[in-house]
């Protein structure tokens, strides 16, 4: 099953603790913390993601990127703030904060792997 399909979307609300039926609270892509899960299937191209894929923190919070896929995944700021080149399976990354903002960052391994940071 690809993690696009609708029935995904269903097992994801469901695991949320809503129901189909249900309005989400928040959008499932976006999220409030200081933690970003790379997560993927390394046999199915395009599926490897930044979850949430828009994280919303507050200036000074420092931000974790943890690999939980099976292959190497990368975080780059788009303007240079920040800058793995590799994060491997299991392991992690932190950048802290210092100024409100947003920030666009990818995985230059992985070019649909995209996300953002906004930083308040």
């Amino acid at each position: 099953m690809s993690r696009r399909s609708p029935g995904w979307l269903a097992i994801a609300l469901l695991a949320a603790g809503c129901s189909p039926n249900q309005p989400s609270p928040a959008p499932l892509a976006t999220g409030t913390g200081t933690s970003v899960r790379i997560q993927g299937d390394a046999y199915a191209a395009g599926d490897a993601v930044f979850s949430p894929q828009t994280l919303t923190t507050t200036v000074g919070a420092t931000v974790t990127w943890t690999n939980a896929d099976s292959i190497t995944h990368s975080s780059v700021a788009d303007a240079g703030q920040w800058k793995a080149d590799s994060i491997a399976a299991r392991g992690t990354f932190q950048f802290t904060f210092a100024s409100a903002g947003t920030y666009t960052y990818k995985c230059t391994i992985h070019s649909g792997m995209q996300g953002t940071i906004v930083v308040r």
